[in-house]
């Protein structure tokens, strides 16, 4: 099942996308993207050929996971939450344990906005909430970019129950953050809180607004009514 995959999508391959790709996901030399090797597939192909390989053994997306070209590595991600998505308790302990393994195979913002809530903050938002807490702030404080990101991004799963907190005492951890991607990821997390509840984003406006990136800000008053959002702006 595996060799039939990789080759199913070695001759969807387009060259000319695949340099788009890899141009757009900063894959140059001392980019956050460097090495990764892309195919030129459009994602919504992408999601139909991972839907014919559902059951595909963790063992073969390990082996997918492991590649160096990124595209084998995003339908193996779209697997793996589709698996887990299908799985009982015992099988999504297994897939979410299987995931913290290869976080270092997670390596580009794509990949993590695809599977993080999905994942990670379906399973923790299971959990007790110390436990959610303690894993959360465990990877924002991580030297590793990505693993800043999906301490962030996972909170996606908490907003969508109406549950911010998680999202907040993230977004305080990573105000000092120095790169833009989590500048954007927070601000874009924040965004969601306020469409859900504008008092609970306006309350951490007025309490970090002095500490916060314009990037993160900008982001986060994207749907404020346009004279609020000038106003934050001016602050």
């Amino acid at each position: 099942m595996l060799k039939k995959l990789i080759s199913e999508l070695d001759t969807l391959s387009n060259k000319e996308k695949a340099e788009i790709h890899s141009k757009f996901f900063k894959t140059g030399k001392g980019d956050y993207g460097e090495g990764s090797i892309f195919l030129g597939i459009p994602v919504p192909i992408l999601r139909k050929v991972a839907k014919r390989y559902q059951t595909l053994s963790l063992d073969n997306i390990q082996k997918l996971l492991d590649d160096k070209i990124h595209t084998y590595r995003f339908v193996a991600i779209i697997i793996l939450v589709k698996e887990y998505e299908m799985g009982n308790d015992e099988k999504k302990k297994e897939i979410y344990e299987f995931y913290l393994k290869n976080l270092s195979n997670i390596n580009n913002w794509d990949l993590v906005d695809v599977s993080a809530p999905n994942i990670i903050g379906n399973y923790l938002y299971n959990q007790p909430k110390i436990i959610a807490k303690k894993t959360l702030q465990t990877l924002a404080i991580s030297k590793n970019l990505w693993k800043r990101r999906i301490a962030i991004v996972s909170t996606f799963f908490f907003i969508r129950q109406n549950r911010f907190e998680e999202t907040i005492e993230i977004t305080k951890i990573l105000l000092k953050d120095k790169h833009d991607l989590i500048h954007k990821a927070c601000g874009w997390m924040l965004r969601e809180v306020g469409k859900r509840n504008q008092k609970v984003l306006e309350s951490f406006l007025d309490e970090n607004i002095k500490k916060m990136p314009r990037t993160m800000l900008r982001y986060s008053i994207e749907k404020f009514e346009e004279g609020k959002r000038k106003s934050y702006l001016k602050k």
